[in-house]
């Protein structure tokens, strides 16, 4: 019997990508503090999931019709983040809210690590029979 690891491995590997995706355009954010214009994004978590997991699409029916696009960093979830204290130079990065972010995003990563872990060390208890 052939054992299928997206099955196994549910939700969880494509949490860690999208969380590790996430870090690098919060870090985008971060070294981007400083310059003029720059645009604070993030990534819409339920969002990406749904679609990572095969969730509903749009469907364009004609030509002239705004098509679905990816973010900058290829996400379909990637957003702009509305800034509560925008520069005057027009940057919306706020660079204590990045780093809250960021620290919640690597617990967040770290869970799901964590929790594919024990879905693997389950299957490898099965395998071995104990």
């Amino acid at each position: 019997m052939a054992i299928r690891f997206d099955r196994v491995l549910g939700v969880h590997e494509d949490a860690m990508r999208l969380r590790a995706q996430r870090t690098e355009v919060i870090a985008a954010n971060l070294a981007n503090a400083d310059t003029p214009n720059y645009q604070a994004q993030d990534i819409d978590f339920a969002a990406a999931i749904r679609d990572a997991q095969g969730g509903a699409r749009l469907a364009a029916t004609a030509g002239a019709h705004i098509q679905p696009g990816e973010g900058r960093h290829g996400l379909a979830g990637t957003l702009f983040r509305e800034s509560t204290q925008p520069s005057i130079d027009g940057n919306t990065v706020e660079p204590e809210r990045e780093k809250a972010m960021f620290g919640e995003n690597a617990v967040q990563y770290t869970a799901s690590l964590r929790l594919l872990g024990d879905r693997l060390q389950g299957l490898l208890t099965a395998i071995r029979g104990e």
